[in-house]
């Protein structure tokens, strides 16, 4: 009992030693702060006076207004301080700058070489083109009337006349390729519309191999031959296309409209004719069975029918001819017009 009453004793003593600090340290804050009041609300007095002995002034400032004043003064300087740097940053530095100016001139000198390039690609192409637009008839008048550059000369490219003061060589290059290439357009328009004309035409003769895919050889040619069957010699009116099998897809070698669908017991077996347009018609002969009646309008590449073995043959095949009127043509000279003019386009 004796030693809970001298623990209750202690921790009064301990609760008054802390409530006796804390009222201390609050009057030592208290005191600082009254003497900071007062240091900061002193007035002080600064004279001045005039060595005219005019009227003597009279400032009267307070500690408080010294500290602002300083922190003001520290404000601007700072400012001053910070704008000066970021205008100093090494971005702005000369070594940067001349990096940068070493940097576009790479660059200028690419675009050079590449401008330099592009017009050595044009004096090639100028010929060709001039030479294309001359075949095939068109007006190469707005090329060679075009002023700095003629169809046949671009030599005038690598020179510097009347170069606007200021302006690169190159952009005065590009200016008159420009100008060339504008006054091509309407030639190379008439060459697409020449092209088209041909492409229309081309479709109207027979000028496709008449067996779809371009499968099969000529097994027979056109002219003098023997016989098969009798071994004399006689004129063979068409060529012979040979797939090895029966059943291949013929296709209509033109546009034009199905005038026979018949067997012929003479040889030809089934056989197809068509009319084309500008005198031809075509025979497709032997076949296997057909896909079209008399009648019917096709277009190049249609199918008609299937290779086959009837009539008198002597084994699967097509035979094909080609009239213009009543005259029988050899057909290879019109099944090599696609290949000739794929050859002379570049295809």
């Amino acid at each position: 009992m004796a030693a809970v009453h001298e623990y209750k004793r202690l921790e009064n003593n301990l609760v008054q030693k802390i409530i006796d600090g804390v009222s201390a340290l609050a009057k030592a804050i208290s005191a600082f702060m009254g003497a900071l009041g007062r240091l900061i609300t002193k007035r002080y007095t600064i004279v001045l006076v005039p060595h005219s002995g005019k009227k003597v002034f009279n400032l009267h400032i307070t500690v408080f207004s010294i500290i602002c004043f300083i922190l003001i003064l520290a404000g601007g300087f700072g400012s001053f301080y910070l704008y000066g740097s970021t205008n100093n940053n090494p971005r702005g530095s000369p070594v940067t700058t001349d990096t940068r100016l070493r940097d576009t001139q790479a660059s200028l000198d690419m675009i050079r070489d590449e401008v330099a390039l592009l017009l050595r690609e044009v004096q090639r192409f100028e010929p060709a083109l001039s030479s294309t637009i001359s075949l095939l008839g068109a007006d190469i008048g707005g090329i060679n009337n075009m002023g700095s550059v003629s169809a046949g000369d671009l030599t005038s490219f690598l020179g510097i006349n009347e170069i606007p003061e200021g302006s690169l060589k190159e952009v005065e290059d590009l200016r008159r390729l420009k100008e060339y290439l504008a006054a091509a357009t309407v030639p190379i328009q008439e060459i697409g519309v020449a092209l088209d004309s041909q492409s229309a035409l081309l479709t109207e003769i027979p000028s496709i191999w008449p067996v779809r895919g371009g499968i099969g050889h000529i097994s027979a040619f056109f002219g003098q031959m023997p016989n098969p069957f009798t071994g004399q010699y006689y004129i063979h009116r068409g060529v012979d296309i040979s797939t090895r099998r029966q059943g291949d897809p013929v296709v209509a070698s033109a546009d034009g409209q199905v005038v026979l669908v018949d067997y012929d017991r003479g040889g030809f077996g089934n056989n197809v004719i068509i009319r084309h347009r500008h005198g031809f018609s075509t025979r497709y002969a032997h076949m296997l069975s057909f896909r079209v009646r008399i009648g019917d309008r096709v277009q190049q590449g249609d199918i008609i029918g299937y290779i086959g073995n009837t009539g008198l043959s002597t084994g699967p095949h097509l035979h094909y001819e080609v009239h213009i009127g009543s005259d029988v043509v050899d057909p290879y000279r019109y099944l090599s017009i696609r290949s000739s003019t794929a050859r002379a386009s570049g295809r």
